[in-house]
């Protein structure tokens, strides 16, 4: 009868400590798919901002060829008798227009690439609440076939997946730069 005893104590100490350890990872977890589905919406927006400077970029400079190109031929004209006073307008006026797009092009470009920047800062982020995503429902996982198995060492193999999914969570929402490398390559 004492035998049995001391077994239902350990079963009901495991037992606490597999809905501790569950407990606990899953209100990470929560909080940091929230924080991990806001800096998606946020890389999202990076992107969609990113590509639309690229492309006034690319307008600028097709602009700017199509002025160039029209003042040469302007300049061309005014060599022609009766043309010279319309093509010398036409020349100040496209002599605007390219100095403008020459400095515009400068300018967009440095902010395509200003939001390329944050859009792969953001995905460091991304990666590590994804690396803390995975850890933790791998250590919820083992802590429950730990619990099932009735097996102590299950349950430590779980608290070390979850110790570094907590770790990767919390450089997530602490903007920490660790970057699990090897991961993100491997499930890339």
């Amino acid at each position: 009868m004492d035998i049995e005893v001391s077994a239902e104590a350990k079963d009901k100490r495991l037992n606490r400590l597999v809905a501790v350890t569950v407990v606990i990872l899953s209100v990470v977890m929560g909080l940091g798919n929230i924080k991990d589905g806001n800096i998606v919406q946020n890389m999202a927006q990076a992107k969609a901002d990113s590509v639309d400077r690229w492309g006034e970029y690319q307008a600028t400079r097709t602009k700017l060829h199509i002025a160039e190109t029209a003042r040469g031929e302007m300049v061309v004209l005014a060599a022609t008798p009766g043309a010279k006073a319309a093509a010398s307008v036409a020349i100040v006026r496209l002599d605007g227009e390219i100095a403008k797009y020459r400095a515009e092009a400068p300018a967009l470009a440095k902010q395509a690439q200003g939001f390329a920047d944050r859009y792969d800062a953001l995905n460091v982020h991304d990666d590590q609440f994804d690396a803390s995503d995975a850890a933790l429902s791998t250590a919820i996982s083992v802590a429950a076939v730990a619990a099932l198995a009735e097996s102590f060492p299950l349950l430590v193999a779980g608290w070390v997946f979850g110790a570094f999914g907590l770790f990767m969570g919390l450089c997530g929402f602490a903007g920490w730069a660790f970057h699990p490398d090897v991961l993100s390559t491997f499930l890339g």
